[in-house]
């Protein structure tokens, strides 16, 4: 079983997402810091999970990739199944 991304646009794709999760966390803690509206801390916090989910999505999306391309299914057939998980997961 294959222990690390599948392909070379996943782990672009991942490293760039998390930089920008990195990136929204700074100015969340400026938010704080500054003493923002707990309103404006919220909709940064929220933005700031569903970045981490999606990154999480692709991670998974990954590794469901390589489990049906190990059994023999076609990489034709498997990204349909990941675009939707990134998509709608």
């Amino acid at each position: 079983m294959l222990k690390h991304l599948c392909r070379t646009e996943h782990k672009q794709g991942l490293i760039l997402r998390l930089k920008r999760v990195e990136g929204q966390l700074r100015g969340l803690q400026r938010l704080i810091e500054d003493e923002a509206s707990c309103e404006a801390i919220a909709q940064q916090l929220s933005a700031s999970r569903r970045a981490l989910d999606k990154a999480y999505h692709t991670m998974v999306g990954c590794m469901i990739e390589v489990q049906l391309m190990e059994k023999g299914v076609a990489q034709s057939d498997v990204r349909p199944v990941v675009e939707m998980l990134s998509r709608y997961g």
